[in-house]
């Protein structure tokens, strides 16, 4: 993977323990300040293979973060081109990642306060 800055890491690390996944994490990390690229592109840059980016595209676009279109293609042979933009500013999707996981953490409690509730 080409070297990513330190900022860059750590935003990955921290994504990848919200429980996004690791191909998802370097994508959105490399297109946060890109305006339309392509899988190819993301694949050349990051370093994913071409199964990785698939998904992790799939993963975005069901989020509602990403934006997909159908490029043309030169000769039309071979897989097809797809431009992708985020469809929503980045700290919009940081702030529904820290939203999900404040969720998370008050089911935890509520779980801790009920399982409290059968101590003796």
């Amino acid at each position: 993977m080409p070297p990513l800055t330190e900022q860059d890491e750590r935003l990955v690390k921290y994504l990848m323990t919200s429980d996004i996944p690791r191909s998802v994490a370097y994508t959105l990390v490399y297109i946060r300040d890109k305006g339309e690229i392509t899988s190819v592109e993301i694949e050349r840059e990051t370093g994913l293979r071409q199964p990785e980016v698939s998904i992790a595209m799939q993963w975005l676009r069901r989020k509602g973060w990403i934006n997909k279109r159908n490029m043309k293609k030169e000769g039309g042979k071979g897989r097809p081109i797809h431009g992708y933009k985020l469809s929503k500013d980045f700290n919009e999707i940081l702030e529904e990642i820290i939203q999900e996981q404040t969720n998370k953490i008050n089911e935890i409690n509520a779980t801790i306060n009920q399982l409290r509730s059968f101590q003796t």
